[in-house]
């Protein structure tokens, strides 16, 4: 098929990379513009652009598709469908409708819960028990249209957002190979009106540690929020971002480490810290972020 993408991030370059290795024709690739970053504040290029770059691929990144003239542009592809994952633009009707087959969306949860943009982070974060990949017929409303195909995966229970999120892309990008292959025999599937939920942005005054917080809900904070943009707490004076962790059996005053192994009492029940990181450093197992600084029994986080 003569396909339009769309995709801006690192979870969108598995899907293009299979796309292409199934043979199809990858009329352009839509994504965000470069952006600064680094300490030289250079413009970089998103992860899909370098990789369409790599693929010798014709790369667009208007700033909106609002316009008549993006409009025309996106419709002069004469493109059979445009595959959408993690894009970052809103979609107009004179875009969806410009493809012979319309739009499919990947969408990292399993609709109708957690429409919107943070899917992965909100599943752990709320202890869902599994979660999948929808491909979805798009239509103008958020994460509303009918769905074509459906994959369901289990939620580790100690599975960071980041894991998850690598499993997910790999999954999106064998089940919109599969979609195409078959498209003509897929029934779309209208998403229920009941157990909606969305999945808002992540706002990082979310991440500060509460400790007067259950084990359970800390635990889910800190792998959901990992690797980004990090569940932190203060050590002293250091600013630490907690990035996995696992529930322990031990309990005490909220916030004070209960041994050498940075297992940490919470308003109910206790976490055992496995990954963290402090400014300016790299993320680090328990072990040899501990050889650097000292969190002895008795210390008191978040002070």
């Amino acid at each position: 098929m003569r396909i339009i993408f769309m995709g801006t991030p690192d979870f969108s370059v598995p899907v293009l990379d299979a796309l292409v290795d199934a043979g199809h024709e990858i009329a352009a690739v839509y994504c965000q513009p470069p952006r600064p970053a680094g300490r030289g504040k250079k413009d970089r290029p998103t992860p899909v652009h370098a990789r369409a770059q790599a693929l010798d691929l014709e790369v667009r990144h208007p700033k909106s598709l609002r316009t008549d003239e993006a409009q025309q542009a996106f419709a002069a592809l004469n493109a059979d469908i445009a595959v959408v994952v993690a894009y970052g633009l809103i979609l107009p009707q004179a875009v969806l409708d410009a493809p012979k087959h319309g739009c499919l969306n990947i969408h990292a949860s399993l609709l109708p819960r957690w429409r919107g943009a943070a899917p992965i982070h909100r599943a752990i974060m709320a202890g869902d028990a599994r979660t999948g990949i929808c491909i979805m017929q798009m239509e103008a409303g958020l994460d509303t249209g009918p769905v074509l195909l459906r994959d369901t995966t289990p939620i580790g229970l100690t599975e960071t957002t980041g894991e998850l999120h690598d499993r997910l892309s790999m999954m999106g990008a064998q089940l919109i190979v599969r979609a195409l292959s078959t498209l003509d025999d897929l029934t779309p599937d209208p998403q229920p009106k009941g157990g909606v939920t969305y999945a808002q942005k992540i706002d990082k005054a979310e991440a500060r540690v509460d400790w007067t917080r259950s084990a359970i809900e800390v635990d889910r904070q800190i792998r959901g929020l990992s690797p980004f943009p990090g569940a932190w707490t203060m050590i002293g004076t250091d600013r630490v971002k907690l990035l996995g962790s696992t529930l322990a059996q031990q309990s005490g005053p909220a916030g004070t480490v209960l041994d050498d192994g940075f297992t940490v009492a919470c308003g109910e029940g206790a976490v055992t810290i496995v990954r963290a990181q402090r400014a300016g450093k790299g993320a680090q197992d328990t072990e040899t972020f501990l050889r650097g600084l000292a969190v002895p029994e008795g210390t008191r986080l978040g002070e």
